[in-house]
């Protein structure tokens, strides 16, 4: 006889009781109990929380009166501008999924995704017009282009026959706006910046969306009315759900279009920046700008990190500037950061060397993500947890993607087995924080040794006169590979190759230091992370 549950009987979900997660719950809230409220800065453009739903509830009525629904993809190549924030909202408003590019991507990148994409609408900023009329030439099917015209940028050209506000003005705020049916329902698609083949294209869902945007708040304590700017790409997974946090706590977007020094300094000073985010290269930069910038900078301000290891010389040099540093982890296909350094009470009264350290780890799982291990990546079985043993990063839970669009090998690939494969080595400590060593294409095998690239690049940060410095394997007869080192120099400082590599003879093993440096700039993505597979081609 089947036993009987009592508990699912007679207590089925209803609309009383049960509605789909989403992110876009948040900007109708935030409308709702916070109307006046700031939501975004841009210029002398002062858009409170009330007209900035008005605007994306436009956007997805005109989307709707071109035809734009479920199943069909709104592709946008934009910077931080408010038209990237409310596409944000109004795509997905309209039932489509959100499409961000890259925009340093070439226009055979660009044709690659549209067509992949099968791209309906296309906005498209002043700035990218010729790079995307490029792309338009190299693909048969032609998407409706919006020109966003952005009254602070007055070069480019402007493509397409509709402009951005005058599509918006066709749009009725008062319709109803599409709403999931199911949290496993797409909700953007983010191409993957791949260095051989054709990018992959990731899917996020609406649950996703929604949780990690949560844990943002709670993985940095984010407090309602945070005044954050945007120096992170909201193109780079939607800017780590951050469009979608923002909304969560009614916070100020003040937009920037370009990553720049000066100009983040003065948006500290001008707005009282509470918050924002970058990678490590982007904190180096703040920490070898002009002196002059940083007077008077007095008022608390928190940056969170990602997307490269970053060296505790850095952290150390932000938090001498009063910029406190949280570090996180993540990927494209977990929806950004999921992983983050929590701060122990353990770690109080360190000394700065110590403290940057331990926060260059990247840390323990986000609160609502899931699961995570190391693993030996053949096997499969947990490493121990002794700061020693490398393994790959494995992940599971709320905030992994859906999929790779239309590649379902991939996809089974990457998740086999109920996990998902980082490709990112690491050593598991006694604490259960995780300590990334390198990417497993970057690790340098030298007479049958293992040596991190990260751990030869964070000694190279070390050196008062560098500014910058990548790692990658050279060939090398006797050892099969050694470490070779790009570096680039704080400006109007002078070192010698002997005397760098000396440095760091002092510092590690011999066998680790660099047996060749090259002084040059680094070439680096959109988002800050060093092209390592560029500075391979050198070595050829």
């Amino acid at each position: 006889m089947t036993k009987q549950n009592i508990y699912e009987t007679g207590l089925d979900k209803n609309a009383a009781n049960f509605e789909a997660l989403t992110p876009l719950s948040f900007l109708a809230r935030a409308a709702r109990v916070y109307p006046d409220y700031p939501a975004l800065v841009h210029g002398p453009l002062r858009q409170s929380w009330a007209q900035t739903e008005v605007r994306c509830r436009r956007l997805a009525s005109a989307l709707r009166r071109h035809g734009i629904g479920e199943g069909d993809t709104v592709s946008i190549v934009a910077p931080n501008v408010p038209a990237m924030f409310e596409a944000h909202f109004g795509v997905p408003m309209s039932g489509a999924v959100l499409n961000t590019l890259n925009t340093r991507l070439d226009a055979e990148s660009m044709a690659f995704i549209f067509q992949h994409a099968q791209s309906k609408v296309l906005l498209v900023d002043r700035e990218f017009g010729a790079l995307v009329r490029k792309a338009l030439a190299l693909i048969e099917h032609q998407p409706l282009i919006i020109a966003i015209d952005d009254p602070l940028y007055r070069e480019g050209e402007l493509v397409g026959a509709l402009d951005y506000e005058a599509f918006l003005a066709t749009g009725d705020e008062s319709e109803p706006h599409w709403l999931p049916r199911d949290e496993w329902q797409a909700i953007s698609l983010n191409y993957t910046s791949g260095t051989t083949g054709n990018p992959k294209g990731v899917v996020y869902h609406h649950r996703g969306a929604h949780l990690n945007a949560i844990n943002n708040v709670l993985s940095w304590e984010l407090p309602k009315h945070s005044v954050y700017l945007w120096t992170l790409p909201m193109f780079h997974c939607n800017g780590w759900c951050f469009p979608w946090t923002l909304a969560t706590v009614a916070g100020v977007s003040v937009c920037l279009r370009h990553v720049q020094a000066k100009p983040i300094f003065e948006a500290m000073h001008e707005h009282k920046v509470s918050h924002f985010c970058g990678a490590p290269i982007v904190l180096n930069m703040l920490n070898n700008a002009d002196p002059t910038l940083k007077v008077g900078l007095n008022h608390p301000i928190k940056a969170m990190t990602a997307g490269a290891a970053p060296p505790a010389s850095v952290i150390a040099g932000m938090e001498a500037m009063g910029i406190a540093v949280t570090h996180v982890y993540g990927l494209t296909e977990t929806y950004g950061p999921c992983v983050v350094c929590e701060p122990q009470r353990s770690w109080e009264g360190l000394d700065a060397t110590a403290l940057s350290r331990l926060k260059a780890r990247q840390g323990v799982t986000a609160p609502l993500q899931g699961e995570m291990r190391v693993a030996n990546p053949v096997s499969g079985e947990p490493v121990p947890q002794d700061g020693k043993t490398m393994g790959e990063i494995f992940l599971r839970g709320n905030v992994v993607m859906r999929g790779y669009l239309k590649n379902p090998s991939a996809s089974e690939e990457a998740m086999a087995e109920g996990w998902f494969r980082s490709g990112d080595l690491a050593v598991w400590h006694p604490d259960g924080y995780v300590e990334i060593k390198d990417r497993s294409k970057d690790i340098i095998i030298s007479g049958g040794e293992n040596i991190s690239s990260l751990e030869v690049e964070d000694v190279l940060y070390r050196h008062p006169d560098v500014e910058e410095a990548a790692v990658i394997a050279m060939p090398d007869e006797k050892w099969g590979e050694v470490p070779c080192a790009f570096v680039k120099l704080k400006e109007g400082r002078e070192l010698s190759q002997a005397e760098l590599i000396a440095f760091c003879r002092e510092q590690m093993a011999h066998f680790k230091a660099p047996k060749r440096i090259i002084f040059t700039p680094l070439p680096k993505t959109s988002t800050g992370k060093v092209q390592k597979f560029m500075l391979r081609q050198q070595l050829v």
